[in-house]
């Protein structure tokens, strides 16, 4: 009977089947993919084991600030925050068969083609999920169509009453994305905006042109990043939430800091078994993961339209 295909370095992908190796690939090209690792802080992910984990997420306390008299008894304060439950609650699985058949014909590094699929169909599935999923945990300051903290007269646009986005227009509402930001208090280092593929057209045609797409000399890389306008680094995404809003399609733009949004997942199962009803082996693994806005003040929304 014949081998199974064997990968560089010697490893048998069904008859010596390593979880650890494939667990850490399929992790490896899904954030390669997905814009997630950009727009959030993964800071917990070691603590997940399995889909149902709660992690405990200590927040920074805020000091209160106030005036000095000489003399004066001083009030004495103890910083507390309640802390944030980060539910892991969510999981996406694939589970593939390479056929006995297959197998003896098979000429390519399988654990190559098959984890990277998989990580772009669970960077689909994710993607959309959160950057719908997330909206409504937004500050109420950062979007609408008098977004601002101190000014309140920023047009962000609202439902039943999106922005048009033009080629003449679009650099002014990424500036006041950044503006409304700044009125929250929000770093400004190391900022994001995620836009669909017809607004960064818009941008490629304004007055800005391809200049404002070449700061860091990068091509675009699979998880879409562009480039820089006024302290954003851009990013295309084809998983915004869109909907139809008086006979528009319109889309939330999400923009803001990593600060605001916490992301965590793991590859929890990673296993190869033999088929019952065929002549093949099975691999199949699972991946569970959870996401919460934990700043919503470092979060902001543009409700578009072409």
């Amino acid at each position: 009977m014949a081998a199974f295909p064997v990968a560089a370095g010697g490893a048998n992908y069904s008859g010596n089947f390593i979880p650890e190796i494939w667990s850490s690939k399929l992790i490896e090209n899904f954030y390669d993919a997905t814009v997630l690792a950009a727009i959030s802080n993964t800071d917990y992910e070691g603590e997940i084991k399995a889909h149902g984990d709660k992690v405990q997420i200590r927040l920074t306390p805020e000091v209160t600030i106030r005036p000095y008299q000489k003399g004066m008894n001083l009030t004495v304060e103890r910083p507390d925050k309640p802390k944030i439950t980060l539910e892991i609650d969510q999981g996406e699985y694939f589970a593939c068969i390479e056929d006995d058949v297959d197998k003896v014909q098979a000429d390519i590094n399988l654990m190559d083609a098959w984890s990277k699929d998989a990580s772009e169909k669970m960077k689909i599935q994710i993607d959309s999920k959160i950057l719908t999923g997330m909206l409504p945990d937004i500050s109420s300051v950062n979007l609408g169509a008098t977004a601002g903290r101190i000014s309140g007269s920023i047009n962000l646009g609202a439902t039943g009453a999106p922005v048009q986005v033009t080629k003449t227009n679009v650099l002014d509402l990424i500036v006041d994305a950044g503006t409304v930001l700044d009125e929250a208090n929000a770093p400004e280092s190391n900022r994001f905006m995620i836009i669909p593929a017809w607004m960064a057209g818009m941008i490629k045609k304004s007055d800005l042109k391809d200049a404002s797409l070449t700061g860091d000399n990068a091509s675009v890389l699979r998880n879409g990043r562009l480039g820089m306008i006024d302290r954003f680094t851009l990013y295309t995404s084809h998983n915004l939430n869109s909907v139809v809003d008086s006979t528009f399609r319109c889309f939330s733009v999400v923009a803001g800091h990593k600060m605001g949004l916490t992301f965590a997942s793991q590859m929890t199962e990673m296993e190869s078994l033999r088929a019952e009803s065929t002549f093949g082996n099975i691999i199949r693994g699972l991946q569970v993961y959870g996401y919460k806005v934990v700043k919503p003040e470092a979060l902001a929304r543009l409700y578009i339209r072409q």
